[in-house]
C-alpha cells in the first residue's frame, strides 16, 4: 500500500513537472505570435500613414496630408501634378526623374516631388490644376508657373534660377484698375481688355492664368495690347455702372466707348482674337472687280462705305458704327472712283448690296445712306441692321445668331442647296415664299435646311411629316407655331401666315403631362403649365430649370425642397421647378444654357427675371437671393 502511495506521489510530480515544462515551451510561442500581430499592426500603421514623405526613383511623393509639413522651411521645391492615367505623364515620368537626380546633385539639393491630383484633391483645387502634367515651382510656398519645354534642360535651369536668393517673381502684365485709375486708363486707350473679377469665383480663378499669360504677349506687340482687371467686389460703382452681374466678365473699351467682349477664355484665344479687335473693323477694297465678286457668289450682304479720303468726315462716323458691330457684319470701305461707280455711290455714301442669289423682283437690289456731319453713329447701325437680310434670306446655324434673332420669324424647311445642281430647285420653293413675304413687311421670312434643323423640324412637329416642303413661325416668348402638314404653295403659306396674324393658330409646346396632384412644397412646372404658375401676375416664382442626369441638380435638391417647406406658408411665393430636358421653356426671359438654372420671377417682372449667378446654392443663400427681390413676401424669415 505504502508503494503504491509513493508510486502515486512519483506520477503526480513527473505530470506537474511536464505541465510546467509544457506551459513555459508555450510562452515563447504565445508571445511570437503576439509580437507578430504587433509587427502586422505596425505594417499596417505604416501603410496607413500618409503623412510619410516616401520617395519613388528620387521623387518625392506628396499628398494631402503631408504637403503642409514637407514644405516648412524649404526655399524652392519643383511638383508634377500627374494622374495615373494620363499619357502625357507617364512619357515624361522618366524625363522628371533625371530632373530629380540633377536637381539633388544642386548645391543646395533642390526637392523634386509629384502629387497624384486625382487623389489629393485639396491640393490640386488650392493649385488649380486642370490639366496633366502640371508643373508648379514653388517658392516659398507660393506656385510659380511652368510653361516652358518638359525637357531636363529646360526645366532644371528655371528651377535653378528660381532659386537663386534674389528672384522676385515679374510684375504682372494685367493692369489693375480701382475708381482712381479706371476711367483715366479706359478712355486713353486705343484698345483695352478689362475683366471684372470676384476673388471667390472658381471660373475667374480659372481664367487667371490664362488671362495673365495672355497679357503678357500682347504687352509685347507693336503697339501693344493692354488687359487689365477689376476686382467687382470692391469696386461697385464701376460694375454697377458697366451692367456687370455675373463673374468674370470681360469688356472691350476704345477710348472710353464700351463693346462686349464674345472671344475665347484660354491664352492663344484671347491673343488671336484682340489682334483681330485691335484692327481696323472695316477692310479697304481698291478694285471694282473685289466687289464684283462678292456679289456673284458671295452668301451675305456687300457692306461698302464709299469716301474721299480718311480724312472724310463721313469716314469717321462709319468706322465708329462698324466698331460696335464688327463681329456681326463684314464691313469694307474704298477711295476709289472706280468702285463708287460699280455702286452708284457718291463719296460720303454707304451701300449695302445683296449677293446675286437673293435679289428679286420685290426689292431693290441695293440700299444707299448718305452719312452727313449730322448723321449720329446709331443711325448708320440701324441702317445696316435693316437692310442686311434680303426678303427671304437663308437661315444657317452660322448666321442665325446674328441675322435671324427678330421675331416672328416665319421659316420654311426643304432641302436647300444653292450648288450649281440644286439651286433652281432651291429658287423655285423660295420664289413661292417671296410671294408672300412681299405682303408681310412685319415679318422676317427666311428658308432653311431641313438637315441643319431636323431638331427644330422635331421640337415643331414636323420631322414625320412626309411633306417635301414644312413651315413653322417661331414667334415672340419662344412660342412655336406649325403648319399642319400639305402640299406647299404659296397660297398654303399664305393662309398659315395669315391665320397667325389674326391669332387662330395654338402654339407646339413640348410638355411632360400636367401633375395631377401638385401640392407639394416645390411645384412642378411643365410645357403646358409655364405660363400659368411662372407667369403669373399675382406671385413671385422661384423657378429651378434642371436636367434629371445633372450631378450639380441632383446635389442642389435637399436643400431646394427645403427652402420649399421653409416658405410653404407663403401664399403668393411659389418654389417651382421644371426638366429642362423634357419640357419646352416657352418664355425666351428664361434662357437655359446650363443646369441647374435658377430665375426669380417678381410678380411686377415677369418678362425681366433674376438670374442666380454662381453664388451660394444652400438653403440659406437662397432665402436670401428671393428675399432679395421678392415683391411679396409676407415677412422675412432668417431661419427655417
Amino acid at each position: 500500500m505504502r508503494k503504491v502511495a509513493l508510486l502515486l506521489i512519483v506520477l503526480l510530480g513527473v505530470a506537474f513537472f511536464a505541465t510546467v515544462s509544457r506551459c513555459e515551451d508555450d510562452e515563447p510561442e504565445e508571445k511570437e505570435e503576439a509580437d507578430e500581430d504587433d509587427s502586422d499592426d505596425e505594417e499596417d500603421e505604416d501603410e496607413d500613414d500618409d503623412t510619410e514623405v516616401k520617395e519613388e526613383n528620387g521623387v518625392l511623393i506628396l499628398n494631402d496630408n503631408n504637403f503642409e509639413t514637407f514644405m516648412e522651411g524649404k526655399d524652392t521645391v519643383l511638383v508634377e501634378f500627374y494622374a495615373p492615367w494620363c499619357g502625357h505623364c507617364k512619357q515624361f515620368a522618366p524625363e522628371y526623374e533625371k530632373i530629380a537626380q540633377a536637381l539633388k546633385e544642386n548645391d543646395p539639393p533642390i526637392p523634386v516631388a509629384k502629387v497624384d491630383a486625382t487623389v489629393a484633391s485639396e491640393l490640386a483645387s488650392r493649385f488649380e490644376v486642370s490639366g496633366y502634367p502640371t508643373i508648379k515651382i514653388l517658392k516659398n510656398g507660393e506656385p510659380v508657373d511652368y510653361d516652358g519645354e518638359r525637357t531636363q534642360k529646360a526645366i532644371v535651369e528655371r528651377v535653378k534660377e528660381v532659386a537663386q536668393p534674389d528672384w522676385k517673381p515679374p510684375p504682372e502684365a494685367t493692369l489693375v484698375l480701382t475708381k482712381d485709375n479706371f476711367d483715366e486708363t479706359v478712355n486713353n486707350a486705343d484698345i483695352i481688355l478689362v475683366e471684372f473679377y470676384a476673388p471667390w469665383c472658381g471660373h475667374c480663378k480659372r481664367l487667371a492664368p490664362e488671362y495673365e499669360k495672355a497679357a503678357k504677349e500682347l504687352s509685347q506687340r507693336t503697339p501693344p495690347i493692354p488687359l487689365a482687371k477689376v476686382d467687382a467686389t470692391v469696386e461697385n460703382e464701376i460694375a454697377t455702372r458697366f451692367g456687370v452681374t455675373g463673374y468674370p466678365t470681360l469688356k472691350i473699351f476704345r477710348k472710353g466707348k464700351v463693346f462686349d467682349y464674345n472671344g475665347p477664355r484660354e491664352k492663344y484665344g484671347i491673343v488671336e482674337y484682340m489682334g483681330e479687335q485691335a484692327g481696323p473693323p472695316s477692310k479697304q477694297v481698291q478694285a471694282a472687280k473685289q466687289v464684283q465678286e462678292l456679289i456673284k457668289d458671295g452668301d451675305d450682304a456687300v457692306i461698302v462705305g464709299v469716301f474721299s479720303s480718311e480724312q472724310d468726315a463721313g469716314y469717321e462716323i462709319y468706322i465708329e458704327a462698324c466698331n460696335a458691330l464688327r463681329e456681326d457684319f463684314t464691313f469694307r470701305h474704298s477711295f476709289s472712283s472706280e468702285v463708287a461707280k460699280l455702286l452708284k455711290a457718291s463719296p460720303g455714301q454707304i451701300v449695302i448690296v445683296q449677293p446675286e442669289k437673293f435679289r428679286s423682283k420685290y426689292e431693290p437690289a441695293s440700299h444707299t445712306l448718305t452719312v452727313k456731319d449730322s448723321t449720329s453713329v446709331t443711325e448708320v447701325q440701324d441702317f445696316f441692321k435693316k437692310h442686311v437680310i434680303p426678303l427671304v434670306g437663308h437661315r444657317k446655324p452660322s448666321n442665325d445668331a446674328k441675322r435671324y434673332t427678330k421675331r416672328p420669324l416665319v421659316v420654311v424647311y426643304y432641302g436647300v442647296d444653292f450648288s450649281f445642281d440644286y439651286r433652281k430647285a432651291t429658287q423655285f420653293w423660295r420664289s413661292k415664299v417671296l410671294e408672300v413675304a412681299k405682303d408681310f413687311p412685319e415679318y422676317t421670312f427666311a428658308i432653311a435646311d431641313e438637315e441643319d434643323y431636323a431638331e427644330e423640324l422635331k421640337s415643331l412637329g414636323l420631322s414625320e411629316s412626309g411633306e417635301e416642303v414644312n413651315v413653322g413661325i417661331l414667334a415672340d416668348g419662344g412660342k412655336k407655331f406649325a403648319m399642319e402638314p400639305e402640299e406647299f404653295d404659296s397660297e398654303v403659306l399664305e393662309e398659315f401666315v395669315m391665320a397667325f396674324k389674326k391669332g387662330k393658330l395654338k402654339p407646339v409646346i413640348k410638355s411632360q403631362p400636367v401633375p395631377k396632384n401638385n401640392k407639394g412644397p416645390v411645384k412642378v412646372v411643365v410645357g403646358k403649365t409655364f405660363d400659368e404658375v411662372v407667369m403669373d401676375t399675382e406671385k413671385d416664382v422661384l423657378i429651378e430649370f434642371y436636367a434629371p442626369w445633372c450631378g450639380h441638380c441632383k446635389k442642389l435638391e435637399p436643400d431646394y425642397l427645403a427652402l420649399g417647406k421653409k416658405y410653404k406658408g407663403e401664399k403668393n411665393l411659389v418654389i417651382a421647378k421644371m426638366d429642362a430636358t423634357a419640357n419646352d421653356v416657352p418664355n425666351e426671359s428664361y434662357k437655359v444654357e446650363g443646369f441647374p438654372t435658377i430665375y426669380f420671377a417678381p410678380s411686377n417682372s415677369k418678362h425681366s427675371p433674376v438670374k442666380l449667378e454662381g453664388g451660394d446654392r444652400t438653403v440659406e443663400g437662397l432665402s436670401k437671393f428671393l428675399e432679395k427681390h421678392a415683391t411679396k413676401l409676407s415677412q422675412k424669415r432668417d431661419e427655417l
